[in-house]
């Protein structure tokens, strides 16, 4: 059996973790939006319900957008080759 390495910090680099503002935001912008719609479906407004959901719809995907682009900026590019 061999020995373990005692100093593992020199083989794991640390990586600085980055975060984009915007998507807290728009997380809350995706909520309140579908809270929103869901209200106005119950109260029976159901063309103002269906505005509001294609309004989530839009937020959500640019919300996952920010997270993609922002994991792929700050992150490891797979495809690259070195």
């Amino acid at each position: 059996m061999g020995t373990a390495e005692p100093n593992l910090e020199n083989f794991f680099e640390e990586k600085k973790r980055v975060r984009n503002p915007l998507v807290p935001i728009g997380a809350l912008l995706t909520a309140g939006v579908l809270t929103a719609g869901l209200i106005s479906f119950k109260q029976g407004n159901s063309h103002l319900g269906q505005v509001l959901m294609r309004a989530r719809v839009v937020a959500q995907g640019a919300t996952v957008a920010l997270m993609v682009g922002t994991a792929y900026y700050y992150g490891d590019n797979p495809w690259r080759s070195t």
